[in-house]
């Protein structure tokens, strides 16, 4: 099934065109340093890499980076909070040049570990550490979830649409607070349900903060919780409610109830950090990239678009269009609130 994924397809071959290499496994020149610095590059996932959604669009990033460079690649799943500073340790400590943590979590340990490997390099995404040789990248992530909050409202018949999170940390909460405000926005008089189930693989727990959510009349759902939000997902099939989903296009798991997604460039992501450091230019600092860069974007099911409507569809782009302008300021709220 044909998917619409505004401007990324495009986005995505421009920036692969401007820092594509030679994919053998022999030094090859760059722009910035004259030899290829990173040879091999270590992924570490919150997750399973096979989660239709946030994990796998982090190993679709090494992929790349693997596909145009030729660097060796590997990835460790499941990786827990405590786990972190080992894992990353663990590949540092194997000569891994690169090591990769996708999420919030991961910027703290990467910042950490890397003081003790000054020659390598660290990364974490949607962090706010950094250090000499460590630099963070962080996804407008809440700029999709805007839309998404103008979509539920637009689309709910019952005034009540519901978001359910991960784990209460800024990453996940900036998100949450931007679909709220765009809801309300959209229509003051509407009741935003949000719950946050501490898990972003419990898929039972996502489920059953959907369900609590639809017995209060929530008839439009989205969510931001990784693995966990399949539940979100089959909890909206199961009850013939809309629903929207996150990071990747996943209106493959419902297409019959899902409107859309938002979606995230981690190819993009990855592959300006191996730009950066060719270039000599990485290292202690945090990059935020959205939709103006082609990172962060939305997928419409096209299965749904007589469902949405043409006037509806165009607002959300226009609205898109407004944000990358400037005319419309996302707002970034890290604090739950009320």
């Amino acid at each position: 099934m044909k998917k619409r994924i505004l401007a990324l397809g495009i986005a995505l071959l421009m920036f692969v065109g401007t820092v594509a290499g030679c994919s053998s496994n022999e030094p090859v020149e760059t722009e910035g340093s004259g030899t290829q610095t990173v040879r091999k590059a270590a992924l570490l996932l919150s997750g399973p890499a096979n989660d239709q959604g946030w994990n796998a669009i982090a190993v679709a990033g090494l992929n790349a980076l693997e596909e145009q460079y030729g660097v060796e690649t590997a990835f460790m799943e499941n990786v827990q909070v405590s786990d972190m500073e080992a894992a990353y340790n663990d590949y540092a400590s194997q000569g891994y040049d690169l090591v990769i943590g996708h999420g919030f979590q991961f910027g703290e340990p990467a910042a950490k570990v890397s003081t003790s490997y000054p020659k390598q390099y660290f990364m974490a995404t949607e962090s706010n550490s950094k250090s000499a040789n460590m630099s963070s990248y962080v996804m407008a992530c809440e700029e999709g979830a805007y839309l998404m909050g103008m979509l539920a409202a637009m689309m709910s018949e019952t005034g009540v649409v519901g978001v359910v999170g991960g784990f209460e940390q800024p990453s996940i909460t900036k998100e949450l607070e931007a679909f709220k405000v765009a809801a309300k926005e959209y229509n003051p008089d509407i009741t935003v349900l949000s719950a946050y189930v501490n898990s972003f693989t419990d898929v039972t727990a996502g489920q059953s903060a959907a369900t609590a959510m639809i017995n209060q009349n929530a008839d439009v759902l989205y969510h931001v919780a990784n693995q966990a939000g399949t539940g979100v997902i089959n909890a909206a099939a199961e009850s013939g409610i809309y629903v929207m989903g996150n990071s990747y296009d996943q209106s493959s798991i419902a297409p019959s109830v899902l409107l859309c997604s938002t979606v995230y460039s981690m190819p993009n992501v990855i592959l300006q950090a191996y730009a950066d450091i060719e270039a000599g230019t990485f290292g202690d600092s945090v990059t935020n990239l959205g939709f103006k860069e082609g990172i962060v974007e939305i997928a419409f099911n096209e299965a749904l678009l007589d469902a949405i409507g043409e006037d509806n569809v165009s607002k959300i782009e226009q609205a898109r269009e407004d944000i990358v302008s400037g005319k419309i300021d996302v707002p970034l709220i890290e604090t739950p609130s009320e």
